[in-house]
């Protein structure tokens, strides 16, 4: 039994806890490890690339296709050194994200989301945490972005399961930035002009850490 949870989990089947969330805290550098030597590397696409700014299509198939490119995922947002990362940032056009973040308590969350979306929050729940945020397709380049301090994202596994994920802090901005991704939005066009104007001489003025595709 112990080999065949485990074995679910290299899969992306987690369990849940007793409100129905998945538990992503569990075997964190086990199961990402897992993942990413499954995988390949690919370079990251960058703001004006089309498939950055249109809504992915919905995942409709799970199996061993869907599972692959979550693997090449983790092992793309390990190359990038990112904590989280949507699959039209490797040039896919699916509703598919992967994450490796800590929370503000500093548990660390490994997981992966198809088709998500987000929970319309109550008043209570918007406490907004206004710290820097940054993209993996923004290289070197950073802005101040309010976004409350929780989030709930019901999506998919891999194998098609039907899951709730919930962060706090920095796991819940991960969670939301990424969830934007899916639907044709960066943390940029959140911002004012001239905040994105600034955003845009960062990354002209800094050689990204990995490799990028390049726009046309």
């Amino acid at each position: 039994m112990a080999q065949q949870d485990t074995d679910q989990q290299h899969a992306g089947v987690l369990p849940v806890d007793d409100e129905g969330y998945i538990v992503d805290t569990e075997d964190c550098e086990e199961r990402e490890q897992a993942w990413r030597e499954r995988g390949t590397s690919r370079p990251i696409t960058v703001v004006g690339n089309p498939v950055l700014h249109k809504e992915c299509r919905d995942v409709t198939e799970f199996g061993a296709e869907l599972a692959q490119l979550a693997a090449d995922m983790f092992a793309s947002q390990r190359t990038a050194e990112g904590v989280g990362l949507a699959a039209n940032q490797i040039g896919v056009d699916l509703k598919v994200f992967v994450y490796d973040c800590q929370d503000d308590e500093g548990n660390r969350h490994v997981g992966v989301v198809c088709n998500p979306k987000l929970v319309e929050l109550p008043a209570e729940k918007r406490l907004l945490d206004d710290n820097n945020e940054g993209c993996l397709s923004v290289p070197g380049a950073y802005a101040p972005l309010a976004r409350p301090d929780y989030a709930e994202v019901t999506g998919q596994d891999v194998a098609g399961n039907a899951i709730k994920v919930r962060g706090t802090g920095y796991f819940a901005r991960c969670l939301q930035h990424e969830t934007d991704h899916l639907y044709g939005y960066l943390y940029i066009d959140r911002l004012s002009k001239r905040e994105r104007k600034d955003v845009m001489r960062q990354m002209a003025e800094n050689e990204p850490r990995y490799p990028v595709v390049a726009n046309d």
